[in-house]
């Protein structure tokens, strides 16, 4: 039998790819679940006992947690990115690390082929299809649920067929988990208009007293919450993910384009994420120079543009990771924000490296590296040029 990998979460569509690709087209089914934050034990658990009743020959699971931060969230962090200013790359992000981590356990099976259970509609399939290409050429790609171009009720039917017992009830919104924040689907994002209603929403809001917390960044990376220094910057973004959560903090609806040339709107909601990059920013324009903050911001739009659309494996993108790297050598210190529901407020911050330091003076008061005098013939000198322009253009027009 020849094998294949088949990228599994143990809802709907994949469990039809079990079922089709073992039974109907009879290839040995080998499933891989890529953990990136979204599961707890309990059900990685109990998504391998699915899979093994399906009828796989072996089910892996993958903890990619820390990968998945050390490959491609550092970044997002260091480059301050929000894809159209709104929304942290959660899922788009993630999809990469699960479709190389499935890419290596498919050389590690030495498999003929490869399956996923996107549909024909979204991202998610280029993402998969485009990172196999690349790291597992002439491997057979196999899409069940685009090529046939199934329906839910299709996939149900076949199922139920094969006496195949699961929960069949569609959820009334499409929730999906990650470390980097949860993605939220549901009638209300499938039209230009309409905000997700309170009980969407995956963490509710609890808190209400305000609450200032304290988080501290070495060289770009958040390292301590409050205090508490945790081992490794994953632990740091779900200890305030438990802080700032109930809050409420961190949720919107983003409308972005999608690779295949459609709009599209989807909720989420991203405490952690969205605290951690205001405070990130923050303190770089305490600690960095204008253009450092002027080329991190041009660089980091094209990173998350050209991450969002699946080309991590380029090259080019090594060469900003190396400039992201660099320009973080500063980046320490402490950044206060004050956590209220539905919102929060950087209130300022605290580091060694901070540039706004009286001894150079005070914005709008005094100054003590330069005099009047300075400022005047300065003045002249930088719009030198300029003034020269407009002399000539008017000798040149006889004015």
């Amino acid at each position: 039998m020849k094998k294949i990998v088949l990228g599994f979460s143990g809802g709907l569509d994949t469990s039809y790819c079990v079922k089709y690709l073992s039974e109907d087209k009879g290839y040995e089914v080998h499933s891989v679940i890529v953990n990136t934050g979204g599961f707890s034990e309990d059900e990685l658990k109990k998504i391998e006992e699915h899979a093994y009743r399906l009828g796989v020959k072996t089910h892996a699971t993958v903890n990619a947690v820390k990968s998945y931060y050390d490959s491609i969230i550092k970044y997002l962090v260091y480059g301050n990115i929000l894809k159209n200013n709104t929304y942290p790359l959660s899922v788009s992000a993630e999809r990469l690390s699960q479709a190389l981590h499935i890419a290596e356990h498919v050389k590690k099976l030495n498999a003929d082929a490869v399956a996923h259970g996107s549909t024909g509609a979204g991202n998610d399939q280029v993402r998969f299809d485009m990172i196999f290409h690349i790291m597992i050429p002439g491997v057979e790609i196999i899409t069940p649920i685009r090529d046939l171009k199934l329906s839910r009720e299709q996939e149900i039917e076949y199922l139920k067929s094969k006496d195949v017992e699961m929960n069949f009830e569609k959820a009334v919104y499409s929730i999906n988990k990650g470390l980097w924040g949860t993605s939220v689907g549901g009638k209300e994002t499938l039209s230009s208009k309409g905000i997700l209603p309170e009980e969407a929403w995956p963490t509710q809001v609890t808190a209400t007293d305000s609450r200032e917390v304290k988080l501290s960044f070495v060289k770009g990376e958040l390292k301590g919450v409050d205090g508490k220094n945790l081992n490794h910057p994953t632990e740091a973004i779900q200890y305030l993910q438990s802080i700032a959560g109930p809050y409420g903090i961190g949720r919107d609806i983003h409308v972005g384009d999608t690779i295949i040339g459609i709009k599209g709107r989807v909720g989420f909601e991203a405490a952690a994420p969205m605290v951690i990059l205001k405070a990130h920013h923050a303190l770089e324009k305490h600690v960095l120079t204008k253009w450092q903050l002027n080329w991190k911001d041009q660089l980091a739009q094209f990173y998350g543009n050209w991450l969002h659309e699946g080309q991590i494996l380029d090259p080019v993108m090594r060469d900003i990771e190396a400039y992201l790297i660099n320009s973080q050598q500063h980046v320490t210190g402490d950044v206060f924000v004050q956590l209220q529901p539905y919102r929060f407020q950087v209130i300022g911050i605290e580091s060694v490296y901070d540039l706004m330091n009286s001894r150079f003076g005070k914005y709008g008061e005094m100054n003590t590296g330069f005099t009047g005098e300075d400022v005047r013939g300065f003045s002249k000198i930088f719009g030198n040029q300029t003034s020269i322009y407009q002399l000539v253009k008017q000798d040149a027009n006889g004015k």
